[in-house]
């Protein structure tokens, strides 16, 4: 069953890849009047949710993942400096957590 899923989510990783980047940056960069009260850490949401991001493509592109998780750090590090100007916070350990959730993703995959 595991395996089945797995090899699911290696086929179909760019739909998931592009769906993640895309709730990840919709998230980000929405301004809001307070952060929603969701249960754990802010740092440990931009963690999984990272990690989440380059799973399915770690599964699929072992050999050429660290040019995506390159692309990837970029990507979150302009997010954060975006955030100040929408009513967010950027933040350099919501950078920190975002890399390491990428790093995790990639040995997982």
């Amino acid at each position: 069953m595991m395996r089945r899923w797995l090899n699911f989510v290696a086929v179909k990783w760019k739909w998931f890849t592009a769906l993640t980047l895309f709730l990840i940056t919709f998230l980000s960069l929405t301004p809001l009047p307070h952060l929603p009260a969701i249960p754990g850490s802010d740092k440990t949401h931009h963690l999984i949710a990272y990690a989440l991001l380059v799973f399915p493509a770690a599964l699929a592109l072992a050999s050429k993942i660290k040019w995506l998780v390159l692309v990837f750090i970029i990507w979150s590090g302009v997010i954060e400096l975006i955030q100040p100007y929408i009513n967010r916070y950027g933040e350099w350990q919501d950078l920190f957590a975002n890399i390491l959730g990428l790093l995790i993703g990639m040995l997982l995959g």
